[in-house]
């Protein structure tokens, strides 16, 4: 996108906000409309009170200069604050967007996108544009006005002696253009970098017992101290390009003004200038030197913006998971089949499913094994369309799952996985986490039971009202895993997923687990990815999976008569993901 396109866009964020903005927009046209004014008293004032000895004016000048600094504190104060409110509203906005944007994206972005870059985008990137949106934007008017206004009133003074200063706008536009390349991709390139500090942060912070327990703390410190020195470098080449920059215009300008003060100096020897002429004159040429000087160095802040906006946008540009289901579904039934499906990874040349053919009634229970890299994992996300099959068709009680809209598929599926996600909350929210007002209390308190939730919650201080910390960094790994099991039971949905679900747990609460799946897997069907052979001997069905295929299927006791890859498997207990 071009840096015009860019900023509309940004723009765009603002028109809700259209009459906070205008408000703004003329305070700041006051503001900048009372700079001139300041020295156009200087020729009156010489000219009239000091020159002529008017008494009449001696008299009202200083009154009008103390209204004058009134007038413009007010529109200042009102031009700030105005669009400090528009601006974070706007940062607001934008936030609230890339955060949506983010909870629709599918699971393949997050599969290449590091979480890091992500968080950096939504922190760091939006307060650029902040930047951009606002305080440049209030200088970038705010000055051009004043500049404007101030070269009026020379051109109304002398107007021979103001064309000197369209000399060297062209020469300070080729300076600012170069200028304004050179510090877009030196933005670009920090804001990457600021992404890989933040993952590279997030990862010690997460994985810091792998590195206490490894000793790698001299090998996280030089990856991280590799990433902060170019953060540096970037940061320096930042202020080095706009630091030069500055000079080079300010030199411009200054062998200008010398000029100007030459010429001038001649036509006032020669009287054909008035003495309050001439020190209005310079006095508006020496006033336009800091609005020049700051627009010069605005130059930095914008690109660092729209080299934000840039990442911004992309992300905001990206497509969301696709959705071209349109039929209801209601509560299914939980009939699943599997016609020749295949399925390829995006960007992987390996195809991880070959041709499957499953059929699992409603009610079933099938429990899926094989060595890591199996497929096991891979074909149970294909149930919830995590992902969609390269080739063949998936059925939800005989209807492809492609025609169902994603929220009615995924109302009806309930997932545990190896990996527990739990959220900064309390035991109770993270069982009905979703819609916790749907819940009654006595059904949450029977999937805390179900579950065996309560035996170890009951003897916190707090029972189901305890934190659990980040991702229940305050439980244990079996307690994590049972308030997991909760949340699918209080769900209550046809289908449950079980990707490892029971790794984590002591024999003890995974025998208190299965005695309750037992209970309950009459009225679902069940989907097992196992690691341990022993949990899914009463499975109905075992379907056992090598290299993407389907290799062997039956129950416990025929696979073992078979004695083929289950059997070997059962006597050797080979790890299974």
């Amino acid at each position: 996108m071009t840096s015009k396109e860019l900023y509309f866009n940004l723009l765009e964020y603002a028109r809700p906000y259209w009459k906070m903005f205008a408000l703004s927009l003329v305070a700041m046209v006051l503001l900048a409309a009372t700079q001139p004014i300041l020295p156009a008293f200087m020729k009156p004032l010489l000219d009239e009170s000091f020159v002529a000895k008017n008494l009449k004016s001696i008299g009202i000048m200083p009154i009008l200069l103390v209204v004058l600094f009134i007038v413009r504190g007010i529109a200042s104060f009102v031009s700030t604050t105005a669009m400090a409110w528009v601006s974070s509203r706007v940062v607001m906005d934008l936030r609230a967007d890339m955060f949506n944007r983010i909870l629709e994206l599918p699971k393949a972005y997050f599969d290449k996108h590091a979480t890091g870059n992500l968080i950096s985008k939504v922190t760091f990137n939006v307060d650029q544009v902040t930047n951009a949106v606002t305080s440049s934007l209030i200088i970038l008017l705010r000055d051009s006005l004043t500049i404007i206004g101030l070269l009026g009133w020379m051109f109304y003074l002398d107007w021979k002696l103001s064309l000197i200063f369209f000399v060297i706008v062209p020469v300070a536009g080729t300076m600012v253009k170069l200028a304004a390349n050179r510090l877009r991709r030196l933005s670009r390139s920090l804001q990457e970098n600021i992404g890989d500090m933040t993952h590279t942060l997030e990862e010690s912070i997460s994985g810091n017992r792998e590195i206490k327990i490894y000793a790698g703390q001299e090998y996280e410190r030089k990856r991280f101290r590799t990433i902060n020195n170019w953060v540096r470098r970037f940061t320096v080449k930042i202020k080095t390009a706009s630091a030069l920059n500055t000079p080079v215009v300010e030199l411009i300008a200054a062998i200008a003004l010398a000029v100007l003060i030459y010429i001038a100096s001649v036509k006032s020897a020669h009287n054909e200038m008035t003495v309050g002429g001439f020190v209005s004159f310079f006095i508006a040429m020496g006033m336009l030197f800091a609005p020049s000087k700051n627009l010069t160095n605005l130059n930095e802040h914008i690109q660092r913006g729209l080299a934000a906006a840039e990442s911004i946008f992309d992300l905001l540009r990206e497509s969301p998971e696709t959705d071209l289901g349109t039929r209801e579904l209601g509560k299914c039934d939980g009939h699943i089949e599997f016609r020749n499906v295949s399925f390829q990874y995006p960007g992987n040349d390996q195809t991880a499913l070959h041709n499957i053919d499953l059929d699992i009634k409603p009610g079933e229970t099938v429990a899926l094994v094989g060595q890591s890299g199996s497929g096991k994992t891979t074909l149970v996300t294909l149930v919830p369309r995590f992902y969609s099959p390269s080739t063949g068709t998936i059925l939800l009680d005989g209807i492809d799952m492609q025609e169902i809209r994603l929220q009615e598929l995924r109302r009806n599926i309930a997932i545990v996985s190896q990996q527990t996600m739990l959220f900064n909350d309390t035991i109770r929210a993270n069982i009905a986490y979703g819609f916790p007002e749907q819940y009654r209390e006595e059904d949450i308190l029977e999937a805390a039971r179900a579950a065996h939730v309560i035996e170890f919650a009951e003897k916190m201080p707090d029972g189901l009202d305890t934190l659990v910390g980040e991702n229940g960094v305050l439980l244990s790994g079996g307690q994590r895993q049972r308030i997991a099991i909760a949340r699918a039971f209080l769900k209550n949905a046809p289908i449950l997923i079980l990707d490892e679900a029971t790794s984590a747990l002591d024999n003890q609460s995974e025998f208190f687990i299965h005695e309750a799946m037992e209970k309950i897997r009459f009225n679902r069907t069940v989907i097992i990815v196992a690691h341990r052979l022993s949990t899914i001997r009463k499975a109905d069905r075992i379907i056992v999976l090598q290299n993407g295929k389907i290799v062997e299927s039956g129950n416990h006791d025929s696979l073992m008569q078979k004695n083929g890859i289950y059997a070997a498997m059962q006597h050797v207990q080979i790890p299974t993901e």
